[in-house]
C-alpha cells in the first residue's frame, strides 16, 4: 500500500509563499486522483486542489489563482505552490491519493501557519 509523506509546512507572514510536497513510497501512475486537503480544528477536512492522471485539476474557490498544484509521476511526487497566503489559509494540509479502485490514502499532514 502506498505511503504518503508531506513536507514544507511552516510559519509564514501574510502575503508570503510556501511550497508543499508529497512524496509517495511507490509508483503513482496507477493513482487516479492525487492532491491536497486541509483541516482546521473543529472543521471538516476540505478540498484544496487535486489533479487526475489525465491532468484534470480542481481548485477550491478560496485558493483559485493563488495556489498551483503539480504532479510528476516518475518522481512520485505532487506539489502545492501556495502564493499570497492569508491567515485563513492556516491549517493542517494533508496529501490525498485515490486509486482507480476507489481506495484512498492520506498522509500524516503538515502544518501551515500564516500569521504576522
Amino acid at each position: 500500500q502506498v505511503q504518503l509523506v508531506e513536507s514544507g509546512g511552516d510559519l509564514v507572514l501574510p502575503g508570503g509563499s510556501l511550497n508543499l510536497s508529497c512524496a509517495a513510497s511507490q509508483s503513482i501512475s496507477s493513482i487516479y486522483n492525487m492532491g491536497w486537503y486541509r483541516q482546521t480544528p473543529g472543521e471538516r477536512r476540505e478540498l484544496v486542489a487535486t489533479e487526475t492522471t489525465g491532468g484534470t485539476i480542481t481548485y477550491a474557490d478560496s485558493v483559485q489563482g493563488r495556489f498551483t498544484i503539480s504532479r510528476d509521476n516518475p518522481k512520485r511526487t505532487v506539489w502545492l505552490q501556495m502564493n499570497s497566503l492569508k491567515p485563513e489559509d492556516t491549517a493542517v494540509y494533508y496529501c490525498y491519493a485515490e486509486a482507480y479502485s476507489g481506495k484512498t490514502k492520506w498522509g500524516q499532514g503538515t502544518l501551515v501557519a500564516v500569521s504576522s
